[in-house]
């Protein structure tokens, strides 16, 4: 969610009824509805961030029952921990207590199947350059603009994606994850959907997902578009309802437009810098950038047919030249005012991921002061945070709501 990888919207709808607060519509609204334990739980220290994130919240539906807010919501999975995008990656996030698991950047296969990677060029990410068969399928394509090189998923079809194994996105920082390369297969959605069922019937609650659509104008120029896609898969698992563990989320406003006249999950448009333009609008001519997107027009407007946001960290706290945190910006209050909730990308653990008021010695491999990261995120009053390490998040937001 700019991406949330590399570090994570077009036209108002005509008179399409408003999904945030300020008119409530026909679907459910995003989780910072739910209060739960979270607020409940919070000292004296905490009580005026509760009142803040309260007062927006009474009027809205509570689409996301059950969720408490901060809500912490595993990156890719445990990507601190394993390969991104895989099972294992998943399941541990699961297992840590994660609240959503954003399980599958959906990706289509050449025959149409949808698969979980964090961008449709997967040299990265699988081990794709050891298979001499595919060595022909690489090749130079202009993704959003951007001439990139490498094996793509729309040039393989399933049974040859099946073929391969994933490995760490990044091995340089993360050398320890390497030790899990090979391990786990790319998952299809329809694997993740399986495997979210398997786990709520053993846990005995529903598990949520966060899925992304990724780069949706440009596999909708190659005749794969996601949304359709996406949306067919959701209604044959039944999970295309308001009231569905399901959130969806795009950096392209319009194709969450269009999520929206097909399916009733809840929805988030993704932010990147505020300068950025969605591609969508790129390849429109709309000259709107993020940084109009977050005026306060521009969030009435997301709200009419969406639910959230998932703006990246910057957006909520902006750094000085020098990598420090500078005063939050408003975008919190105004997010809500408008109905909308946040839930922005994306915290590490790792001296290289953190502002500099965090950081820890001299190496840019070793943990920084994530703690105090996360205490100053959530002291904005956002609704929930996309975090690498979901371990060190639950932990922070257990510190957080005790005060």
């Amino acid at each position: 969610m700019g991406n949330k990888g590399n570090e994570k919207s077009q036209a108002t709808q005509g008179a399409q009824q408003p999904r945030g607060i300020a008119a409530l519509g026909r679907r459910s609204l995003l989780g910072a509805a739910v209060l739960g334990a979270g607020a409940t739980a919070l000292g004296a220290a905490g009580t005026a961030r509760a009142a803040e994130r309260e007062s927006g919240a009474n009027n809205m539906n509570k689409g996301l029952a059950g969720l408490p807010v901060p809500t912490v919501i595993a990156h890719r999975g445990t990507s601190g921990y394993r390969p991104e995008h895989t099972l294992g990656s998943y399941q541990l996030a699961l297992d840590m207590g994660a609240h959503i698991i954003e399980a599958g950047d959906l990706c289509p296969t050449k025959d149409g199947h949808l698969v979980c990677r964090h961008e449709p060029e997967i040299g990265g990410t699988t081990n794709v350059s050891d298979h001499p068969e595919f060595a022909g399928r690489k090749t130079t394509k202009s993704l959003d603009g951007v001439a990139t090189t490498g094996w793509f998923t729309e040039d393989f079809t399933l049974a040859e994606l099946k073929t391969l194994r994933a490995k760490e996105r990044i091995p340089g920082t993360r050398q320890h994850n390497t030790l899990y390369d090979g391990r786990w297969e790319i998952p299809t959605f329809e694997e993740v959907l399986r495997w979210r069922a398997q786990q709520s019937k053993k846990l005995g609650r529903e598990v949520w997902i966060y899925p992304e659509l990724k780069h949706p104008t440009y596999f909708r120029k190659q005749n794969l578009g996601l949304e359709e896609r996406v949306a067919k898969v959701l209604r044959a698992h039944g999970l295309h309802r308001k009231n569905s563990p399901v959130i969806i989320q795009s950096f392209e406003p319009t194709s969450i437009q269009r999520m929206n006249k097909l399916v009733d999950n809840p929805l988030a448009v993704l932010l990147s810098t505020a300068k950025s333009r969605p591609y969508d609008f790129v390849d429109t001519g709309d000259p709107r950038t993020v940084a109009d997107l977050i005026t306060p027009k521009g969030l009435a407007e997301i709200a009419t047919y969406a639910n959230g946001i998932g703006p990246t960290l910057d957006l909520i706290i902006p750094k000085d030249a020098n990598g420090k945190l500078l005063a939050p910006t408003t975008l919190v209050g105004d997010a809500h005012k408008a109905g909308l909730i946040l839930h922005p990308y994306t915290m590490r653990n790792e001296n290289t991921f953190l502002p500099a008021d965090f950081k820890k010695g001299t190496d840019p491999n070793a943990y920084g002061d994530a703690f105090g990261a996360f205490k100053a995120y959530y002291g904005t009053g956002i609704d929930g945070i996309f975090s690498d390490n979901c371990d060190t998040a639950l932990l922070a937001r257990e510190d957080f709501v005790n005060g």
